[in-house]
């Protein structure tokens, strides 16, 4: 049984990139507060 891929809305990405601009937390805080990949947050900044 395979997994299947999350996807994430618009605002929700909108939301990851803009608290990652700000630079209040690392990219790994924010990973893990938002439960996803780090790469993720990197490609959607």
């Amino acid at each position: 049984m395979s997994r299947k891929r999350r996807t994430h809305p618009p605002d929700f990405k909108a939301k990851v990139a803009l608290a990652a601009i700000k630079s209040d937390e690392t990219f790994s805080e924010l990973s893990r507060r938002y439960q996803i990949n780090t790469n993720l947050i990197v490609k959607w900044e």
